[in-house]
């Protein structure tokens, strides 16, 4: 897919946290806005709070002794995509093995020799693939691995991979949900980009000071985030909402975002569903009424990820882009 990407040369930011004279974050890393406040900020959510869904009961369509079990879960993930667009997913069938198999991949990854990291997997600017961050980043090194990976051999992405099944049928089950036609929704993911990225957070001296990932909502239609180790970072925001195109504004992209600590590292490997770059994205028609006509233009998947990444990687996106 061809847009911009950011032209700044990154640094490695795990060969800085690995400095044992490191106290003090550069400066050149520190946020001055009100992002700073992350990890004293009261209105943190609690997990306790965020919306879980059992997938095996999505599962029990076609068992009619089942049906009020099936169709409370889906009314669940109704809410959850309404309320939160966001929410805790188990007994998902990724098994646990290929999660352990995928952490081992992506530590072996981050131990390679900083030598061998720029020579073979370094991201240069105007890159989309490799090592690196962002600049105004701490702590966030990722690699992103699409169709036309760099890897010699991509031993963890594995076509079609688990998660692209499991994020179709998660569409599947939210056309149901949304009374469209069969289909009308999944089409548009036929020969789609399934984008990965493997991030670590190395320990920060400073982590009030600075931000993992800065709050921002995802380009992708489904975004699955996998947690490799038991550390915290990952927050939602439930009060920041960016209207989504395809259900004409009935479900919300959140805004979320990661934090670090000073302590230990954090693993995740997180997996994105874009549609086919070719065909148009828009307010489905089955949404669209009298009552609620569309409120969003409809472009091309490649023009909307295009316009999506021209903006500042932060969660203060500006709808009016899109609307009509």
């Amino acid at each position: 897919m061809d847009f911009e990407c950011s032209k700044v040369l990154v640094p490695c930011l795990q060969e800085l946290a690995e400095d044992p004279n490191l106290v003090t974050v550069p400066k050149r890393y520190i946020r001055y806005d009100d992002e700073t406040q992350i990890q004293t900020n009261s209105s943190v959510i609690s997990s306790d709070e965020i919306p879980v869904i059992n997938f095996q009961n999505l599962l029990l369509m076609s068992e009619s002794d089942n049906s009020e079990l099936y169709e409370s879960e889906l009314n669940k993930l109704h809410l959850a995509c309404k309320d939160w667009g966001f929410f805790q997913l188990v007994n998902h069938g990724v098994s646990n093995c290929l999660v352990e198999k995928i952490k081992e991949g992506v530590e072996e990854l981050y131990k390679l020799p900083i030598e061998e990291k720029r020579k073979k997997l370094w991201r240069n600017p105007g890159e989309k693939e490799g090592f690196g961050d962002s600049g105004f980043l701490i702590g966030m090194m990722s690699f992103s691995l699409y169709s036309t990976c760099c890897l010699e051999e991509p031993s963890l992405i594995s076509k079609p991979s688990s998660s692209f099944k499991l994020a179709m049928m998660l569409i599947s089950q939210m056309e149901k949900i949304l009374g469209i036609k069969s289909k009308e929704i999944s089409k548009l993911f036929e020969d789609g980009i399934q984008g990965m990225c493997l991030h670590y957070y190395p320990p920060c001296p400073q982590p009030d000071q600075v931000s993992g990932l800065a709050p921002h909502s995802d380009a992708a239609a489904i975004t699955i985030l996998y947690q490799l180790n038991q550390v915290d970072g990952f927050q939602v925001n439930k009060d920041g909402m960016w209207i989504p195109i395809i259900t004409n504004g009935i479900y919300l992209s959140n805004i979320h975002r990661a934090v670090v600590n000073s302590a230990k590292e954090r693993m995740s490997i997180v997996t994105f569903l874009n549609a086919n770059e070719d065909c148009d994205i828009g307010p489905i028609q089955s949404l669209v009424t009298q009552q609620k006509p569309a409120l969003y233009k409809t472009m091309t998947s490649k023009e909307y990820i295009k316009l999506m990444f021209s903006r500042e990687y932060n969660g203060k996106f500006h709808i009016d882009l899109f609307k009509l």
